[in-house]
């Protein structure tokens, strides 16, 4: 016999503040069903019968194919249903999503004719997913002990955690609701658990707009300005936080319970995260993702969870053309895709399309940030293909195959990782954009020397990096609704953002 919470019946609202408050009271019980059994469990209790507790879920209905906002539908990408049906997903975290989670459950009342149902769903919970943030109650269990869990508790199922949905291949069975959102709770979850390990930082920092690099240069300025902006009582950010959840307030403004949960850890974690945080939460997110398209897979793979509304590779290129200066910028406006690991999860015959909110948006900081403008920032930045490898001494291979293919394409510089971060914002439905700064020409005899490269740093990560915030700030300025372009959706679309 399962071991589960108290019944809560499903409701139906016509009020999406209503239908989140039902929504948190499931999880909030559900969570807390696990974590006293779980108490139990390690305390050395014998527990009656198979613990489980469920995600809650929210449906919503509609037989018609007319939308009751035709403007509001043209102009946003998202909010609506594809047509007549019945569509579903479980959520998790409502108090993490609950601004997001408000404007979706809106959008549909706002756009469809109905109500919004929220129940219990039949998806268990998996007990790692129930821990609370600073709560490690699993450490002081033996081995045997641990390997019981498992009889008890449902654990992470990997089953229920793909990426079908967002990648256009999942087809509900028959009598199955179609999905409402691009992932399901537990997929949510894994991603948040994966963010904690990868970044040190909880999920609850991350903004809505975030910035990656693979230089720690650029996260030494990023953690200067940071740390600036916090001595600023007139700067729009107010916290400035680093890896081990170590938090620096604004002057004048009072700390907050959990800062003081905050410790700078031994060693920094794969892919440590910085946040400069808004109290709207779109702010500026920095990451340092390393070296490679895996790198550059796995941590999008789940900040796409959070559903930021722009993300931006600010890294270095290998220029391609005679006539590339080291220090000059390429904006990619196309991609040609060598690195090789979503070619299971996104096809090569898949293009991956320039988003021109973001490509004005860079070009406008660029502009403004160097004072070049015109026909004269062609001198500093050529707009063109990036290819990523992921071969990074491809210069190696014999009979020039490389060059011959990059020739061909009319590449103009070459990464690692812009191909990765472009197309799985494209797979994830992120608006993306690349922004590169020419450091090295293999091609034409130029390397990187020691002298060379530290000059070179010193004088362009300052510069690059701010062209990066202001594009951001550009962006937010703009509105997440113009932001989100069709480019990103398919026939068949989910109605969340």
């Amino acid at each position: 016999m399962p071991n589960l919470p108290p019944f809560i019946a499903p409701a139906r609202y016509t009020d999406p503040a209503a239908a989140l408050a039902r929504a948190n009271e499931i999880y909030q019980q559900s969570i807390q069903h696990l974590r006293v059994a779980m108490q139990r469990f390690v305390a050395g209790e014998s527990l009656p019968g198979r613990v489980r507790a469920c995600y809650p879920f929210v449906r919503f209905q509609t037989d018609t194919v007319a939308r009751l906002d035709p403007v509001d539908t043209k102009r946003r990408s998202y909010g609506f249903v594809a047509g007549p049906g019945r569509f579903e997903t479980t959520l998790t975290r409502p108090d993490l999503y609950a601004d997001y989670y408000l404007d979706q459950l809106g959008l549909l009342l706002q756009n469809h004719e109905g109500t919004l149902e929220v129940g219990t769903s039949t998806q268990p919970i998996p007990l790692h997913f129930s821990f609370a943030e600073h709560e490690h109650v699993e450490g002081s269990l033996s081995a045997e002990r641990r390997q019981l869990m498992r009889d008890v508790f449902d654990l992470p199922d990997l089953t229920a955690m793909d990426d079908g949905i967002a990648n256009g291949t999942y087809e509900p069975a028959r009598g199955e609701p179609s999905p409402l959102a691009l992932f399901t709770a537990p997929r949510v979850d894994y991603s948040l658990h994966r963010l904690r390990h990868y970044t040190g930082t909880v999920p609850e920092h991350f903004q809505n707009f975030v910035l990656f690099t693979n230089y720690q240069f650029y996260i030494d300025e990023f953690v200067r300005l940071g740390h600036a902006a916090m001595q600023d009582p007139n700067s729009e950010y107010i916290a400035f936080v680093e890896p081990g959840n170590v938090v620096t307030r604004r002057v004048g403004l009072a700390a907050e319970p959990n800062d003081a949960l905050g410790q700078v850890p031994p060693r920094l974690p794969q892919m440590p995260a910085y946040h400069l945080v808004r109290a709207d939460r779109s702010g500026i997110s920095m990451v340092n993702i390393g070296v490679g398209p895996a790198n550059a897979k796995t941590i999008t793979d789940h900040i796409a969870v959070l559903r930021p509304h722009a993300w931006i590779m600010l890294g270095h290129c290998a220029g391609l053309r005679t006539t590339q200066q080291l220090g000059d910028y390429v904006l990619a406006h196309g991609y040609v895709r060598e690195d090789h690991v979503l070619d299971e999860d996104l096809p090569l015959w898949v293009p991956i399309p320039a988003l021109a909110e973001i490509q004005l948006a860079l070009e406008a900081a660029v502009s403004q940030i160097t004072g070049v403008q015109g026909s004269d920032l062609k001198r500093i930045m050529r707009t063109g293909t990036v290819a990523s490898t992921d071969n990074r001494n491809w210069e190696l291979l014999p009979d020039n195959r490389p060059q011959r293919r990059f020739s061909q394409s009319r590449a103009v510089a070459l990464d690692m990782e812009s191909a990765t971060i472009a197309a799985n914002g494209f797979r994830f439905r992120v608006p993306y954009g690349t922004l590169l700064c020419v450091s090295d020409k293999p091609l034409h005899g130029e390397i990187k020397l020691p002298g060379m490269a530290n000059q070179f740093y010193r004088e362009r990560v300052d510069q690059h990096l701010r062209i990066g915030i202001r594009t951001m700030e550009l962006l937010r300025e703009q509105g997440s609704e113009q932001l989100h372009s069709r480019k990103l959706r398919s026939f068949a679309e989910v109605a969340f953002q």
